[in-house]
């Protein structure tokens, strides 16, 4: 039998708002054993299964599972599929309500009891991860290899390495690569591409260029996984070189590119990307587009981020959050305020970065009492700000050199909303000091912020 992994030792599990306590014993003491003699049928099973589907809230949930219980569904035999599929559904509400405790002693339970299959292991497994809890992943993962039963399966590679992803752990995600190919699972084109982007997350480029070496069978997604795990690593001509060799490209993959040359300062190439994936008649996306919009603006170029522009109305892209901010930004920093407040006023939805980039942009360009309206139009829409907000609304107060209103929204901030200031918010203040102090207070102020940092 394979042995036990250790657990992860890179990153401790995080000591605040601790999950469920997977390795503990009393968190099996959901409700009592089922005896043996316990395996009638269920005539509440169809109005089980409907309120399941109907469930909206956890202490509705909680009645589901006690009817559950007093019905007996669970003792009847393990291997029966409505068991396994009650159980996944049990642990999958459980999980949406953010409820991981009550999940966990529903599923050690069963593990202890009764029966679990792999694909209910898997669930669990990549829940915890996707609700950020990668350590307890591993854990599970522990726990699954040291009893032996269920065997992992080709799904439950993929999810656990993403799990190392996120704890970050190179050593765990090296060791569960091990056991794939020692369990016959390291052929699987999904694992590989995994492997690559957990090998170039970890900085460990040998390693993922050998995965991408070894797959018997490269799809698009391996490819533009490859590409994009080389743009991110730094190495932008191995990642044209190897985009070159595509088979086939699609838009992900145009994107990845294009991406990767804005991102490295090289906003010509980018552009000229652009053309070859038009001339492939490959159609973009609203990514594609903003990445587009940011090259415009390393170019300074007010003409080119307009053909953007212009470019996604005639191609019938809407004006989102994600796209009219990208734009908002761009006709400010290109010297249009107009056009970004037309743009601005222009979006049926607006989210906090809609907002923070139209505030930010007036005080840039000096229009501080219009920055703080739009702040104060914010707030009466209950759109609630962040740190970053505030950086607006400061930099505005200091573009009208208001000493005391800087101090109020200051104030504000932190006893109305509770955020944190950051850097920035103490720039924006030292300037305002500078420009209305005495050097002698000037000094104190220095020596506050030296030692906030």
């Amino acid at each position: 039998m394979v042995a036990c992994l250790p657990p992860c030792k890179c990153n401790p599990p995080r000591a605040a708002v601790h999950p469920p306590s997977i390795n503990r014993r009393n968190s099996l003491n959901t409700y009592p054993p089922p005896s043996s003699s316990t395996t009638r049928q269920h005539p509440q099973e169809p109005l089980i299964l409907l309120h399941l589907g109907n469930c909206s809230n956890f202490n509705h949930l909680k009645t589901i599972h006690a009817r559950i219980i007093r019905s007996s569904f669970f003792f009847t035999p393990p291997h029966h599929l409505r068991y396994h599929f009650l159980l996944r559904k049990l642990l999958y509400l459980s999980f949406s309500f953010l409820r991981f405790q009550y999940a966990s002693r529903i599923f050690l339970y069963h593990v202890h009891f009764l029966s679990v299959d792999t694909f209910t292991w898997n669930l669990m497994i990549r829940s915890y991860n996707t609700h950020g809890y990668p350590f307890e992943s591993l854990l599970l993962f522990n726990l699954i290899v040291s009893r032996g039963f269920p065997p992992p399966d080709k799904f439950t590679f993929p999810f656990v390495i993403k799990a190392c992803c996120s704890e970050p752990c190179i050593s765990k995600g090296k060791e569960v690569h091990a056991l794939a190919i020692k369990t016959g699972h390291s052929n699987d084109t999904f694992l590989y591409n995994v492997l690559m982007h957990f090998y170039f997350k970890s900085g460990d480029v040998v390693s993922a260029r050998q995965v991408f070496d070894k797959m018997p069978v490269r799809s698009v997604v391996s490819w533009t996984t490859f590409v994009a795990g080389l743009v991110a690593s730094g190495l932008l001509d191995d990642a044209q070189t190897a985009f070159d060799q595509m088979p086939t490209r699609n838009v992900v993959s145009w994107t990845a590119m294009i991406d990767g040359y804005v991102r490295h300062k090289r906003p010509q190439e980018a552009f000229e990307l652009f053309s070859r994936m038009q001339f492939d008649k490959v159609r973009p996306n609203e990514l594609t587009l903003v990445t587009l919009l940011r090259a415009s603006i390393q170019l300074g170029s007010l003409s080119l981020g307009s053909w953007i522009h212009d470019y996604a109305l005639k191609n019938g892209f809407r004006l989102g959050p994600f796209f009219g901010t990208a734009l908002v930004d761009m006709y400010s920093k290109c010297g249009s305020l107009s056009d970004a407040k037309q743009v601005f006023d222009n979006m049926v939805t607006k989210n906090v970065a809609t907002w923070n980039a139209m505030i930010t942009s007036l005080g840039v360009h000096g229009y501080g009492n219009e920055a703080l309206a739009l702040f104060e139009r914010m707030e009466e829409g209950n759109v609630r700000p962040d740190a970053i907000t505030f950086v607006g609304v400061l930099c505005a107060c200091a573009q009208m050199n208001d000493v005391n209103l800087a101090n109020a929204y200051f104030k504000h901030m932190i006893e109305h909303y509770n955020i944190k200031p950051i850097w920035e918010h103490y720039t924006c203040l030292l300037e305002l000091y500078n420009r209305n102090m005495s050097n002698e207070v000037h000094q104190s102020v220095n020596a506050i912020l030296t030692n906030e940092t």
